[in-house]
């Protein structure tokens, strides 16, 4: 064979182990894709039962509920047009309280219940860490500068 024909042999062998490679990687990550919805969108056009999404919004006011397990609460997401109910078991990040903003992933059941299996807090932003709540202006500061400069204040 010529070195012409084999350098062609070997583009075409490489170009069809690009395309097996790229469909191979799309269709491995089809199924973990996860669409992000708001409650007005998941009561008008709710996805799949089963089908991992996220849904953002805010924690409605006197909605979080602690169930009798301890570690299951439940509360309701709304977006000022329509609400959905959602359900987590386990550790709440720290910033999350009623009022506040959330992004739920997980799946929603046949009940219409959201089952998170992780929550994300959101804060606004006038956020301060409760460690530098009680300090004054430069003492933050100075924490600040010695975080990031490795305990060294300049």
């Amino acid at each position: 064979m010529k070195a012409k024909h084999q350098r062609l042999v070997l583009i075409v062998i490489a170009l069809v182990a690009l395309i097996g490679a790229s469909l191979l990687a799309i269709y491995a990550l089809r199924n973990q894709a996860s669409y992000f919805y708001v409650p007005k969108q998941m009561a008008e056009s709710p996805p799949e039962v089963g089908q991992a999404v996220r849904l953002g919004g805010m924690v409605q006011e006197g909605s979080l509920e602690t169930l009798a397990d301890g570690v299951t609460v439940s509360f309701i997401v709304g977006d000022g047009e329509a609400t959905v109910p959602v359900r987590f078991s386990g550790i709440l990040p720290d910033l999350f309280v009623e009022g506040s903003g959330v992004v739920a992933e997980g799946r929603l059941e046949a009940d219409g219940t959201f089952m998170a299996d992780n929550l994300l807090a959101k804060h606004d932003e006038n956020y301060v860490p409760r460690e530098l709540q009680d300090m004054t202006e430069h003492q933050a500061e100075q924490v600040v500068a010695e975080t990031t400069t490795g305990g060294k204040a300049e």
